[in-house]
Parts: structure tokens; sequence; C-alpha cells
């Protein structure tokens, strides 16, 4: 079942038929999604369903076999990872990957390594406005910060390369409940900021309340979409992901 998930829109992000194999096994079965300029998109799903293979996709570390995607109406499923990141796609990790031998404000500037140093300082002071336990701990080896600190150091980091989509794969994983509500706070307050994500989440209950429009995906394919809180009243949805 799929809804109406406003055309009008512009799409800054566009997929089709997007296939993708580890080896002989199938991984991605024919995906179709569109991200509108300055939206939120939630991707939920269980594990395994192939939420992170598609992040991959679009950020080029993860080969496709077949389908389209296009960015700012630019076909990119051949460009290399490195020049999508040049393009404006910047990911989040799963599971955090910040450099632990390094200082929190060196992983910073390595996420503006595209970009010129005379603009750093001005986008640091941003990131430390947004995230202010990062500038008391800026001097600090990032190995030493909690999980919750890990994951805003993550977020800013990929912040500093100014993107035009923000890739945000499973932000709440391994957060105790105060953190994770802080964690999409900040993705909210991004959005209203005019910055495009697309949100992946296996919390889909934290994810489709704030997503403008949101996808289904099981085994590899999108089964549902629509608007983010349409979804949260769907049946199918909370019986599946919300344990209703």
């Amino acid at each position: 079942m799929k809804m109406d998930v406003n055309p009008i829109i512009r799409p800054l992000l566009a997929i089709e038929g997007l296939t993708s194999h580890y080896g002989r096994i199938q991984a991605l079965h024919g995906i179709d999604l569109q991200i509108g300029q300055g939206q939120l998109v939630a991707l939920v799903g269980a594990n395994g369903a192939g939420k992170t293979t598609l992040l991959r996709a679009i950020s080029g570390v993860q080969p496709i076999s077949g389908g389209g995607i296009r960015f700012g109406g630019e076909e990119i499923a051949r460009v290399s990872a490195d020049r999508r990141v040049r393009a404006g796609i910047c990911q989040v990790p799963e599971g955090r990957q910040v450099f632990g031998p390094m200082s929190v404000e060196d992983n910073l500037r390595l996420g503006a390594f595209t970009r010129p140093k005379e603009d750093l300082a001005g986008d640091m002071e941003r990131m430390y406005q947004l995230f202010p336990i990062l500038k008391e701990k800026r001097l600090l080896l990032a190995g030493t910060l909690s999980g919750g600190q890990q994951q805003m150091l993550a977020m800013a980091r990929a912040l500093m390369g100014r993107p035009k989509l923000l890739l945000l794969d499973e932000p709440s994983m391994g957060l105790a409940p105060l953190l994770i509500a802080e964690i999409f706070r900040i993705v909210k307050s991004l959005r209203d900021q005019g910055i495009t994500i697309f949100l992946v989440e296996q919390n889909a209950r934290a994810a489709l309340s704030i997503a403008d429009v949101g996808y289904v995906i099981e085994t590899g394919a999108i089964t549902l979409s629509g608007p983010g809180p349409e979804l949260l009243d769907n049946e199918q949805v909370q019986s599946a992901y919300l344990g209703m």
C-alpha cells in the first residue's frame, strides 16, 4: 500500500528501481523513494530489512546492480563516494564511528575536508552552539566521550561538510531514553533550519512522529509510504513496529 507523499515538492533525491546484491544474495529489490528539498524523510524497518544497505548505496560505498539514483537532477549511481560527499551528501554512520584517538575539534575538522580552511572557524562555532557539550569537551579525545556525546559529535562532523542531504543511520542506537529524545529534538531542529534529512531508524515511533514522509522497508522492498504521522496510525505499522 502506498500513499501520496506530496509530489509537488521538488525531489532532491530520487531513487528508481534500485537493486543491490551481496554476492548472489539480493539485498534491495527495486526500491523507489523520493526525498524532497527541505524534507525530513524517515525509513523504518526491522534489523536486516535493508535500511543500512540503502543508505550505503546512496552514499556510494555499496555497489548497486540496477536502477538509478538522481541527486539534484543528476544521475549519480556510478559516481564515486568522495564525489558524492563533495556534491553535498554527508552520512552519519551507524555506531557513530568517531575517531577515538583524535580530539573532538580534530574530528570536526575532518568533517570539513572538502571545504576551504578559512570557512571552518565560523562553522565550528555554529556546531558548538548546536551542541554545547562539544565545546566544553573540544580538546578531549573523542574516545573518552559518552555514547550520546559521540553521537552528537558524529552529527556535528557531518554538518561541518555543509550537507545538502544529511543521511542519519540509527542515531538512537544504544542510547538512554532521555538522550534519544534530545537527539530527535536536534534532528527536528535541523529540519526546521532547512536541512534535508534522510533518517534511517529502528525506533519507528520516534522517527515517524517527526517525519514529513515515512517509508517502511521489509526484506529489501518498500511496503508502505506516506506522511509520517499517518503511518503511525496505520494498523500494519502499529502491529509490526509499535507493539500495538
